[in-house]
């Protein structure tokens, strides 16, 4: 009987002092209260807390993303949005985040859809779309300032989707179109401007140049020749459309004395 006794005491000690081991991971730390006091924290491994008298909240280390929820903002030129954003925080002090706060998460979090607010609501709906990087900047910056005294570090923040009433859309379509319609009214512009230009200077060459209009003449009688079609050609010397051209001048020139001798 008395050593039924014996090992019944002997197992209830047992299983009292196994209900006080606890396994702390790597990425964890073990946060420890002694009748309600804080009294330190558990580095990873095998760790024993006096079971009644002790509790111990494991303290997850590692990188987290936290989403923050649409949040539907006014810009500073009066434009409706919707935003959200994504926020990677990481708790450097598992005693704050414990003793601090009852859920550092969730806190983060709101502060954090306050902060979306208050920076996307302050700006233009161009600087909304254009300078993502500086809000993302200020937000975690506000952020990082409340989450201190939590133990909690912003590590990044970054807004993810930006939405537009469907009419906006459709407005910034327009415009997009009509800036690339007037770009390339200006190239081509000035692709003929260019053309022109150099057909003037081989003009001036050519006029320059005795002979060189008859050898881009046959030049160009020997590239038709090539193509497979029926044509008919006549050709007439330079020589004699000069002559031509210089009698008529020489006729022109006759009939106008007598108009001004009368």
């Amino acid at each position: 009987m008395e050593m039924l006794i014996i090992l019944f005491f002997t197992l209830v000690i047992l299983g009292f002092m196994l209900s006080g081991v606890r396994v702390v991971n790597q990425y964890q730390r073990g946060v420890v209260l002694t009748l309600g006091r804080f009294t330190g924290i558990r580095q990873p491994g095998l760790r024993i807390v006096i079971p009644i008298f002790q509790q111990m909240m494991r303290v997850d280390i590692r990188s987290t993303p936290i989403d923050v929820p649409k949040q539907e903002i006014i810009t500073l030129d009066n434009v409706t949005a919707a935003v959200d954003a994504v926020v990677y925080i990481r708790v450097v002090n598992a005693e704050k985040a414990v003793l601090e706060t009852t859920d550092y998460t969730l806190a983060t979090s709101q502060f954090a859809q306050a902060a979306l607010r208050d920076v996307t609501g302050s700006v233009s709906l161009d600087d909304l779309l254009s300078k993502r990087e500086e809000m993302n900047v200020q937000i975690k910056k506000i952020v990082d300032s409340q989450t201190d005294k939590w133990g909690v570090d912003i590590e990044e923040v970054r807004i993810q989707n930006i939405e537009l009433p469907h009419e906006l859309k459709r407005a910034m379509a327009k415009q997009a179109e009509a800036e690339r319609d007037r770009r390339a009214t200006i190239i081509n512009a000035d692709g003929e401007k260019v053309a022109a230009q150099n057909l003037a200077d081989a003009a001036s060459i050519f006029a320059k140049t005795p002979g060189a209009l008859n050898l881009r003449t046959l030049a160009t009688l020997e590239r038709i020749s090539t193509e497979q079609s029926q044509k008919t050609m006549v050709l007439f010397p330079v020589e004699l459309i000069d002559a031509i051209r210089g009698g008529t001048n020489i006729i022109a020139a006759e009939e106008e004395k007598p108009r001004k001798s009368s």
